[in-house]
């Protein structure tokens, strides 16, 4: 759990600021639950270029409470929680000064957006909140103000969860998290986890991820390894101290998310995607006569136009593409015959298998059909459903290589390129992602594809 948070102050000498506002949201992961705002008489002047930096005046916080009287929310809001602000050093400092002049020893965990940011988002002209946001086209209101400086590190921090590859955020968030007692950890976990899409992940007691999995209902697939019998799942129930996840909003990104975080983190008890998740593919070539013949072959060669987890699987999808694209199936060897194929006798061949359909319409349809089932040479973004209600997720292919996956809110931001790449989390472009790419894009043949510029490049 995180309590993302910032300050305003009245300016001044080092360590004898007063906060004039602040602002915190109670961020799990995937939403806000709870937040507090409130202005704050500081008992002090406001420094005149605060007041213009700000807007916030003496008069405005004449009947302000005072921090001793909203203390008490402040921890609270934050218990357990690792505060998140953008310079933390900062915010965590004048909080446990505020503390500490009341007697009280304010500790938490902290976490820096800045520092996170530069680690994750490298290359970024400036780190200053108001120019980064910017950069990612991440909306800012009330510049300056807590409220509106903590809506968008909010939402900075969301994107950085998301690019945290090794889980380094998740894994310290784990540790400091309140044990619960080992009768009733189970149940407990389950209470607090949601029926969304996206990926899990079971922590041990010492915060190592020791299985990696993605649903399209978390709490019920959870809730399944919490309650099988098989041998593997009750030693994972033995060790299991927490389990975290992370909102994909659709099933695509949690299939490559889990594909690439599997290999990644190669957890103990994921013995799945070591091996290649598909066996089979579909090439194509010319044949003498001028005629592209397609062929299923054993996957591995590069230039496949798409691939298929078994040979059954392929053919039934070959046989679907023949007819919906009026091939011909010796052609498509599906079929040995030194005369024509059998669809050319019932009549749903044009006769190509006889030369009686000239080669360039025949090729005409098969190559509609390789351009729509394969991204090879694509610029491309395939927008899906996000994690929220106003938001969507854009996947990224340029030069028919995979980038990865981000997620936007205006659709200004995919109408520029340097944008769609600095929102974007890059992730491997290996044979795995293809294949999940392309099978998903099979059966889901109503997603939005935007196709881009190359020169854009």
């Amino acid at each position: 759990m995180y309590a993302v948070i910032d300050i305003e102050t009245t300016g001044g000498k080092y360590n004898e600021e007063g906060i004039t506002e602040i602002a915190i949201y109670k961020f799990d992961g995937l939403k806000v639950i709870d937040q507090f705002i409130s202005l704050v008489n500081p008992e002090k002047a406001i420094q005149p270029f605060v007041v213009n930096l700000t807007g916030i005046n003496n008069d405005m916080l004449r009947n302000a409470p005072k921090f001793y009287e909203i203390a008490k929310r402040v921890v609270e809001i934050t218990q357990d929680c690792v505060l998140v602000a953008h310079n933390a050093k900062f915010d965590y400092r004048i909080l446990r000064t505020e503390f500490k002049r009341l007697g009280f020893d304010f500790e938490r965990k902290s976490l820096c957006t800045v520092e996170l940011s530069k680690k994750l988002i490298p290359g970024q002209d400036s780190y200053s909140l108001g120019k980064l946001v910017r950069a990612l086209g991440i909306p800012l209101s009330d510049r300056h103000r807590a409220s509106g400086d903590a809506q968008a590190t909010v939402k900075l921090f969301k994107m950085l969860l998301a690019k945290d590859l090794e889980k380094n955020i998740l894994k310290d968030a784990v540790k400091i998290a309140p044990k619960r007692q080992i009768d009733t950890r189970l149940v407990y976990i389950l209470e607090d986890l949601p029926g969304i899409t996206g990926v899990y992940y079971f922590h041990n007691k010492e915060g190592e991820i020791i299985y990696i999995g993605k649903s399209r209902n978390i709490k019920k697939r959870v809730t399944q390894h919490f309650t099988n019998e098989q041998h593997k799942s009750r030693q994972m129930q033995k060790e299991v101290s927490s389990v975290s996840f992370e909102a994909t909003g659709n099933e695509l990104a949690a299939l490559l998310k889990e594909n690439q975080e599997i290999k990644y983190n190669k957890p103990k008890y994921n013995r799945a995607l070591k091996k290649n998740i598909f066996s089979h593919a579909l090439y194509h070539s010319t044949d003498e006569n001028g005629y592209i013949e397609l062929k299923i072959g054993r996957a591995g060669n590069k230039n496949s136009i798409t691939t298929f987890s078994s040979l059954k699987r392929a053919k039934n999808v070959l046989e679907m593409w023949v007819e919906k694209y009026e091939l011909c199936r010796k052609l498509c060897n599906l079929e040995n015959t030194n005369g024509n194929c059998f669809n050319y006798t019932i009549k749903k061949c044009h006769g190509a298998c006889i030369h009686e359909e000239p080669a360039e319409a025949y090729n005409k349809r098969v190559r509609a059909l390789i351009d729509q089932h394969s991204y090879q040479n694509q610029h491309m973004l395939v927008i899906d459903r996000g994690r929220e209600i106003d938001e969507k997720s854009a996947l990224l292919v340029e030069d028919g290589e995979f980038k990865g996956i981000g997620y936007f809110n205006l659709n200004h931001q995919i109408n520029n390129i340097e944008i769609i790449r600095s929102i974007i989390t890059p992730m491997k472009n290996d044979r795995d992602a293809q294949h999940i790419i392309q099978s998903y894009l099979r059966r889901n043949s109503r997603l939005k594809i935007v196709q881009l510029d190359p020169l854009t490049k």
